[in-house]
């Protein structure tokens, strides 16, 4: 199985890392998000990626061009012109890097990966959101309800802390609730190939037409995730990401939790 990862965004908001290189090339702990997103689909055995490039993509084709170098311990010798590779440790990935376009839309975007789908399922999601969702449970949800597209939902948490109220007058305060109880797109999708069928063009925006036509032909299922999950958009969230990384159990590291059976 394989899975699209749309990774072309500028990522206006967090312009401060952008720049330079594209928003899921942005670290976190000192790798790319785009690296912790592909970590998670290989704890669920899924190690084949096509990955849409736009702005800067050019960053990311050398970032894969040079990994074996980036994981490993390398000497140079310059007089020799060689290079001897110590200990190399390398993921057992299979990366598809495609051009999409620089202003490409997310449902373009999708489109141009048709070729490259050789399978009638597949996954797909953002290069800027982790989580420790079971993708494997989301799959077996998909073939499950048997839709065109299945979007993991969410509730994210609130920005500010929250206050209660009981009838005294008292108030309890807590510090970054669960957000007012509306679930929202997580990314994280398993879809059909004929749900590329919803995509116009590059101009398509998959969060907007296509998703809404596929809910209203009832092609649209929704797995709910309660657990982990949040997206990078700013500095304060690369920050947040990085503070829970340094943890000693950051929770969308899935793949160093026991391994379930096959898809």
């Amino acid at each position: 199985m394989k899975a699209v990862i749309l990774a072309g965004g500028r990522g206006t908001r967090i312009s401060e890392e952008s720049y330079l290189k594209p928003k899921p090339m942005v670290e976190i702990g000192g790798r790319p998000i785009l690296w912790h997103v592909m970590k998670l689909y290989s704890a669920a055995g899924i190690n084949d990626f096509i990955i849409c490039l736009g702005y800067r993509g050019y960053v990311i084709k050398e970032y894969f061009a040079n990994y074996f170098l980036h994981m490993s311990n390398v000497t140079f010798d310059m007089s020799k012109n060689t290079v001897q590779v110590h200990e190399a440790n390398a993921e057992p990935w299979r990366v598809t890097v495609l051009d999409t376009g620089e202003n490409t839309m997310t449902g373009g975007r999708l489109k141009r990966a048709a070729p490259f789908l050789t399978d009638d399922e597949f996954c797909f999601t953002y290069g800027d959101g982790v989580s420790d969702v079971d993708i494997k449970s989301s799959i077996a949800f998909h073939r499950e309800r048997a839709r065109l597209v299945t979007v993991t939902a969410v509730q994210p948490p609130g920005r500010f802390g929250a206050l209660s109220f009981a009838d005294d007058g008292l108030a309890r305060f807590e510090e970054k609730p669960r957000g007012d109880g509306t679930w929202v797109n997580g990314g994280f999708f398993v879809a059909s190939t004929r749900a590329l069928e919803y995509v116009s063009g590059d101009d398509t925006i998959w969060e907007y037409g296509p998703m809404e036509k596929l809910g209203t032909d009832n092609q649209l299922a929704a797995y709910k995730h309660s657990g982990f999950w949040h997206a990078m958009d700013t500095m304060r969230d690369k920050a947040h990401l990085e503070e829970l990384w340094a943890s000693e159990k950051p929770p969308w590291k899935t793949w160093d939790k026991p391994k379930g059976g096959a898809l």
